[in-house]
Parts: C-alpha cells; sequence; structure tokens
C-alpha cells in the first residue's frame, strides 16, 4: 500500500490527502475530549496550563516549521501529531498504567497501550461512516500514529497489523520529526507550567547547561525574573527556537540524503532526525531534572494518586455492572470482550467525566 492510500476508495476532493486526513482528525470527538484530558496539571487547577489539546496543536505547530524548513509534508506531519495522543487516558501517564495494571490484574497479559489505543482510535473506534469503522486516514498517517519514530513489533499486536504496517520498519520521516516536536513541546511547556504554578523555578533546572545559557539569552534581553510572565515567556520563546533550530541543522544533511517521500529504513539504520550529542545529553539530563522536581513533586503526585483511585473504581465498579455503560458501549459487549470494552470507554473519558462518573458511583469523597 502507498503512504496516501486509504483502506477504503473515496470521491475526489480539493484537499490533499494527508490535509484530509488532518480535517477528519480535527472534527472527531476524541479530539475534542483532549481539551478535558490531563497533561501534567489536571483541568480544574486553572485555565492557563496546558492539557492534551493545546499540547497536540504546539506539536503540530513545531512539526509544520520543522517539515515545511525541510521540504517535507507539512499536512502529513500535522495529522499525525494532532492524533498522536488521542488513546491516552485521563490523568495523563498514571491514567494509562492503572489501566494497564487493571487489565493484567484481569488476566489480560496484553494490557493497555496508549500508542496502539491512539491507532484503535483513529482506525475502528471512531464511527463516521456507515459500512466500516474509523476516520478512513490514509497509510502514512496511521503509520505514523502506530510507530513514532521507531519498529512497533508488540507481542499484543493482531498478526493483521503486522501485514499491512511492517512492523520491523521505521515510518516515514515526518512521523520522526513529530516525535521529536512531542519532546520539544512538552519540555519546554512543563517548565513554564512548573514555574507558574510554583511547584518549581528556574533555579531548580539551572544545574542544566542547556537551561543556564537559555536564561541568560532572556535576562540579555533586559528581561527581569520580576516580569515573571514575559520572563517566561521569553523562556519558552528562546528554548523552542534553540531546540527547533539545532534539530534541523543536525538533520538537514541526514534527511537530503534518503528518500524522503517514501522513507521505510532500515531497523538498525541512525535515524536522521534527532540532535547532536552534548544537546542530547542536556536534554536527557533536563527531562531528568523534570521528572525529580515536577513529576514527582507531592502536590502532582497527590492529584495524580486521586486520579490512579477513580480509574480503579471505575474499571471495577463497570466490570461488576455493565449496564452503567453508556449505549454505544453497552451495545458493543454482544460482540467484544466485556474488560476491552469498558477499558475503551474509561481511555475514551475526560477527566472530568471520569471524576464526575466515579464520584456519582461512590458518593463524593
Amino acid at each position: 500500500m502507498r503512504a496516501h492510500e486509504r483502506f477504503y476508495e473515496i470521491d475526489r476532493d480539493f484537499r490533499n490527502p494527508y490535509a484530509r486526513d488532518r480535517d477528519r482528525i480535527i472534527h472527531s470527538g476524541s479530539f475534542r475530549k483532549l481539551e478535558y484530558k490531563t497533561q501534567v496539571f489536571l483541568n480544574q487547577e486553572g485555565d492557563f496550563f496546558r492539557t492534551r489539546l493545546t499540547h497536540s496543536i504546539e506539536v503540530s505547530q513545531i512539526a509544520r516549521s520543522i517539515t515545511s524548513h525541510l521540504g517535507l509534508s507539512e499536512s502529513l506531519a500535522e495529522a499525525i501529531a494532532l492524533a498522536h495522543d488521542l488513546g491516552h487516558t485521563p490523568f495523563g501517564h498514571i491514567g494509562g498504567d492503572t489501566l494497564d495494571e487493571c487489565l493484567k490484574y484481569e488476566g489480560f497479559l496484553n494490557g493497555f497501550d496508549h500508542n496502539f489505543q491512539s491507532f484503535r482510535v483513529v482506525s475502528s473506534l471512531e464511527k463516521r461512516y456507515n459500512g466500516f469503522e474509523g476516520l478512513n486516514l490514509t497509510f502514512a498517517t496511521l503509520e505514523g500514529i502506530l510507530k513514532h519514530s521507531y519498529p512497533y513489533k508488540k507481542s499484543f499486536l493482531p498478526p493483521i497489523i503486522d501485514e499491512q504496517f511492517n512492523l520491523e520498519t521505521h515510518p516515514s520521516i515526518e512521523a520522526m520529526i513529530v516525535d521529536r516536536a512531542d519532546e520539544i513541546a512538552y519540555i519546554t511547556h512543563d517548565i513554564d507550567d512548573g514555574v507558574n504554578s510554583g511547584l518549581i523555578s528556574f533555579d531548580d533546572l539551572a544545574e542544566c547547561e542547556l537551561i543556564k545559557e537559555i536564561l541568560e539569552k532572556v535576562k540579555s534581553e533586559g528581561v527581569s525574573e520580576q516580569e515573571d510572565e514575559m520572563f517566561r515567556y521569553r523562556f519558552v520563546s528562546h528554548l523552542i527556537n534553540h531546540l527547533v533550530y539545532s534539530l534541523i541543522e543536525y538533520s538537514k544533511e541526514r534527511v537530503d540524503n534518503r528518500m524522503i517521500r517514501t522513507a521505510t529504513l532500515d531497523s538498525r539504520s541512525e535515524l536522521p532526525i534527532g540532535f547532536e550529542p552534548k544537546l542530547e545529553s542536556d536534554i536527557k539530563r533536563l527531562k531528568k531534572l523534570l521528572f525529580t522536581k515536577l513529576y514527582q513533586h507531592k502536590d502532582i503526585m497527590t492529584k495524580m494518586f486521586a486520579g490512579k483511585q477513580a480509574i480503579k473504581g471505575l474499571y471495577s465498579g463497570l466490570i461488576e455492572e455493565p449496564k452503567m455503560l453508556p449505549k454505544f458501549y453497552l451495545k458493543q459487549l454482544e460482540t467484544k470482550n466485556r474488560h476491552r470494552v469498558i477499558a475503551d470507554y474509561i481511555a475514551s473519558m475526560s477527566d472530568r467525566h471520569a471524576l464526575s462518573l466515579y464520584n456519582e458511583m461512590y458518593g463524593r469523597i
């Protein structure tokens, strides 16, 4: 199957195939629900903090900038970026980990994987057409959502997926760009949200050489840390620009030397998209600092613990009484496994929907 082809033929359209993919993703119900799904801070924490929706838009913007500069398909990168988090559960990664634990405890060794769930959302769980499931996206978009940057040979994937997507190969260069754009977006914006919340400070992160360099650039503009919002804005702007330009500079020659449009790289090949070694080391150091100082901060851990209990409670309650499922999911029990249907329903929820249903089922706590 060629990259721009779909599993089902469609009429002619004024958009290119990947632009049509993008539009179908934007108009899906799963995309709208990202507005109320946690990035780091629960949605109720305030209007300023990022959600999965704003994060996906920011990843898309960064990926478009990079692909445009490298002469690649902006529309393909945009479609992959906007869909890459559709499979995330409420309450961030802790929600997915908890759902995975619930399924495995019940004997379902495949558990829950948010990458594969994003693929399932666009290929089967969204119902928009009579006669087939999913959004009818192109092969290249589906492959990018499934693989991100690397081969995706997983034991839980059905053989038909391997036959269609050759899971031992890399996806397109555009998909690799989205993967690094995702990293750039969450690093920079988690710092912004973390500092704004007061849970971390720039001093906490300044032991990382990269952060120290960016802080010096902001201060050289005459912006004081006392000018809180402007200082953070200038910091994020400088950090994103530095990472994007560094990625383009280091990757351009590698990309130029490959068959861009039809790229399926050997799994042993060095990825053409990346940063020079020192910057890669700085980024790893920064991610470690964020993990210890922000993601494991007691206030974040308290909220995530509450989310974990909500996921457990929803799962056990719906297993015990599946008639609490909405009609759409209840009907699926006629042909599908109950545990997987319930997991799909919980994964589809926004944070506030999950908390609301949990409180309704067990009484507000």
